[in-house]
């Protein structure tokens, strides 16, 4: 009998670690994360399959903003260059932005205000492309490169270095995304009907009138002919230089195995989606932790009253000076506590209730009891934890899909919006906070959103994690993609098969026609010659 047991026990054994074994196995990804608030979601996804034991390898430049060097949970290769996506690069642009939408808002503007914005976006994947032609050409970081024999390329399609190199390597490629280079990711990959989809900044919901749907496909098209002319060129002059002719970039763009989205239909409208699009918005949320002493003690003495939350992301960092004046007091006469992530000079206006902060734990800040108010620049990071948290916000979109985040928010009752240029006109920001603090509907509604957020059958970041290896296991997710990507335009949309229909269609009502008119005409005929 003892016998019997210690076979079985041994067996048990034996079965745990084959399974340790098998579960524990881990994975090599290389990751081409993006800057700013971009690499603080990638961050986070790293920090995870580390976790899981794989190893992780950063490709950064040398004028990396936010991704270090060093690290306990991934080693880096830094690329030498001599431009990128750096600080000095984005101050000026918010600046300009700023200074725009604070000015008259004619015409003449806002034309000059997209004709910046779109130099800009080009001038930023110009770099991207200059990346990606130095690590190509680098023969010595290639060889190393394929040594290593990377499971995947994980890579935010925000930028395309990573689709140039997953490409080049010939390995499976995983999507970390809610942005592609062609704009909203839903739009390069799923059908995206302009009827009851709003395009980025239409500011329109998914219920248009017709004035609407005509803006909405004006835009369509123009953010297309954009795309074509000024971000295309760059990365298919890298397609032609390193790789077989007939290589289309559009169609590695779309070829992914995995689009990990950072949404959810919490959060987004409803639309078609496809097989490979794996939702995981919210997945950087996490329930409170404890705060630091001295925040802690700053929240116990806001009282009943509690506290206000503000940030404007990574970017903004600062405003000007009349602005950040009004902004400040404001806050003075509330009688909330607020903690404002500030690194500018001190408002002149700045009152006792307000501290100033280089950083903050944002996800931490939003989870405590006290919190009763975020304001927010609509970033989906922030947006998400507003959500995840059930906190209500006050908006101050700057650019890009900013907006349209914070939209989602308004129409779900759970926002309400300003505009910088509206900000310091009669006590616009001031009534704003008054009126989501005073109206319980702004944060009863931001609760429901969190409870149908956090009502799922797995932790967004475990769905992540679990495809993320499911790629690994199986070598990409080809079952998953689509062949449309690959199809002429007039082929997708059918229009061949159309003009085709019609022709047959033309045919067959035109030629008995032609056939009567025919016997009409020899009938005629014969009456004529036989009446001479």
């Amino acid at each position: 009998m003892m016998t019997y047991i210690g076979s079985m026990t041994l067996c048990l054994l034996l079965f745990l670690l084959i399974m340790c074994g098998s579960v524990c196995h881990g994975g090599k990804l290389l990751v081409f994360p993006g800057e700013g608030s971009h690499w603080v979601n990638m961050d986070i996804l790293i920090k995870a399959l580390h976790s899981q034991g794989h190893t992780i390898t950063v490709v950064r430049t040398t004028k990396s903003w936010y991704i270090k060097d060093e690290s306990s949970y991934y080693s880096s290769i830094t690329i030498t260059v001599t431009d990128a996506m750096d600080e000095e690069f984005v101050k000026p642009i918010i600046k300009n932005v700023i200074d725009i939408q604070r000015g008259t808002s004619s015409v003449i503007n806002i034309i000059h205000s997209q004709i910046k914005m779109f130099s800009a976006l080009s001038q930023v994947h110009k770099y991207a492309c200059d990346l990606a032609t130095a690590v190509l050409k680098d023969k010595d970081l290639i060889k190393t490169l394929k040594e290593n024999q990377y499971d995947l390329v994980l890579t935010d399609p925000a930028w395309g270095t990573g689709i140039l190199v997953a490409h080049y390597l010939q390995l499976p490629l995983v999507y970390n995304v809610q942005w592609a280079i062609s704009g909203e990711g839903h739009l390069t990959i799923a059908p995206s009907p302009m009827s009851y989809i709003p395009m980025t900044l239409s500011g329109h919901s998914d219920k248009m009138t017709f004035t609407e749907r005509v803006k909405n496909m004006l835009l369509y098209l123009l953010f297309t002919v954009r795309d074509r002319l000024t971000l295309r060129p760059h990365y298919q002059a890298v397609c032609d230089e390193f790789f077989q002719p007939g290589v289309d970039f559009y169609e590695l763009l779309q070829g992914a195995d995995l689009w990990l989205m950072r949404v959810d239909f919490v959060f987004e409208f409803p639309r078609p989606t496809m097989p490979n699009v794996i939702y995981m918005g919210g997945f950087q949320c996490n329930p409170a932790k404890p705060l630091p002493q001295e925040l802690e003690e700053f929240f116990h003495s806001s009282g009943e009253h509690g506290v206000i939350i503000m940030s404007l992301g990574t970017f903004v960092t600062e405003f000007p000076h009349d602005l950040a004046d009004v902004i400040a007091a404001a806050f003075a006469q509330l009688p909330q506590k607020v903690i404002w992530r500030h690194k500018g000079d001190r408002p002149a206006t700045l009152g006792n209730n307000t501290l100033l902060v280089d950083w903050m734990p944002q996800n931490d800040l939003l989870g405590h009891p006290k919190t009763r108010l975020f304001v927010a620049h609509g970033g989906t990071n922030g947006v998400q934890e507003a959500i995840y948290h059930g906190i209500p916000v006050v908006g101050l979109p700057l650019f890009f899909d900013q907006y349209d985040n914070l939209l989602r928010l308004k129409e779900r009752g759970g926002a309400k919006l300003l505009s910088m240029a509206t900000v310091d006109k009669n006590n616009n920001f001031l009534e704003a906070l008054q009126e989501v603090l005073d109206e319980p509907s702004y944060r009863m509604n931001m609760q429901r959103l969190s409870r149908l957020h956090r009502d799922v059958p797995m932790e967004p970041l475990d769905t992540a994690l679990f495809w993320i290896e499911f790629v690994m296991r199986h070598k990409g997710a080809a079952h998953l993609r689509t062949e449309s990507n690959k199809m002429p335009w007039y082929s997708y949309h059918s229009v061949d098969v159309v003009l085709i229909l019609l022709g047959v269609v033309s045919v067959l009502i035109l030629l008995p026609v032609a056939i009567v008119r025919y016997l009409c005409f020899r009938k005629c005929l014969k009456r004529k010659m036989k009446s001479e």
